[in-house]
């Protein structure tokens, strides 16, 4: 449980994608609730950007003023295309752009149709969604963080340590199949649960809180807006693109070297390679250390 714990923190403190894998009652989607808790507040340019879309959106109560907290938004599997991405005959913002700046949780991932799932690889990738229909033509912006929760089988028990799997290889692969490579390779990080043993579960003793965890990803976002203070429009290192990678995210020697073979052996795409050093980049923020090294990757 303290990868999961790592991993959620990674996430919240670079904005990162990330996907958990595990049975059902692992606790992946409290997991996954639990993600405002940690999540630092927005800053005055990402209250503003959000503000605007929920008000466009006309999700902006009477009273209302700028919005303080991070979006969290975790539609149901029967979602529609339209739902998701905005449009419509009156025009509206979708699930991603309602959760700019914030979070788009989507439980059960291989229950959402397909054309649903390939419709976010476009905003994931630019963080924005061009809509162009007869009438008219939009561009909302989605700089959000996909986190998304599965099971690894139909039945929900492959490589259990326990309970045996019921289902069949072809029925594995095809439940896998559901979701697409090039979606998968979009997630910066897959994080496989396992189930918490009675022993956790009934000890006495407190884990760590989410204010503690928080005030870690609060101090590495700290680190993040000083750095990116001349490029407008980024906020965490989750939205660099290969420029700024260059300048910010380059390995030493060693790191690079270990790189390349993870390359080498693995078949990892361009787009992994930038995601490893944007992952590795959060992972040295949390560190408190300026170069990205070889332990960070």
């Amino acid at each position: 449980q303290e990868s999961v714990k790592r991993a959620l923190e990674v996430a919240a403190a670079g904005g990162h994608n990330l996907i958990m894998i595990g049975a059902p009652g692992s606790g992946k989607s409290m997991m996954a609730k639990r993600l405002p808790g940690i999540l630092p507040p927005l800053s005055l340019g990402e209250s503003l950007e959000t503000t605007k879309i929920h008000s466009v959106a006309g999700k902006l109560g009477k009273d209302s003023s700028l919005i303080a907290t991070r979006p969290f938004r975790s539609p149901h599997h029967t979602i529609s295309q339209v739902a998701m991405v905005g449009g419509g005959a009156n025009p509206q913002p979708g699930e991603i752009s309602l959760a700019h700046h914030g979070v788009l949780f989507l439980d059960e991932l291989p229950e959402f149709n397909r054309s649903v799932l390939e419709v976010l690889r476009q905003p994931l990738e630019d963080r924005h969604i061009s809509i162009s229909r007869a009438k008219y033509s939009l561009d909302y912006p989605a700089s959000f963080m996909l986190v998304a929760s599965m099971n690894p089988c139909p039945c929900g028990y492959y490589n259990h340590p326990t309970k045996a799997c019921v289902c069949n290889p072809g029925q594995v692969q095809r439940y896998l199949n559901r979701i697409s490579g090039p979606l998968l390779d979009r997630i910066d990080i897959q994080i496989e649960i396992v189930p918490v043993p009675f022993e956790k579960i009934s000890e006495k003793q407190q884990a760590e809180s989410s204010a503690s965890i928080r005030e870690r990803v609060i101090c590495a976002r700290k680190m993040q807006e000083k750095r990116f203070a001349n490029h407008p429009g980024v906020y965490c290192n989750a939205q660099m693109e290969s420029r700024l990678l260059h300048l910010y995210a380059e390995p030493d020697e060693q790191g690079l070297n270990l790189l390349r073979n993870a390359m080498t052996r693995l078949n990892l795409s361009a787009r992994a390679y930038d995601r490893i050093l944007k992952v590795a980049r959060t992972i040295a923020d949390l560190d408190h250390s300026e170069q990205v090294t070889s332990i960070h990757l």
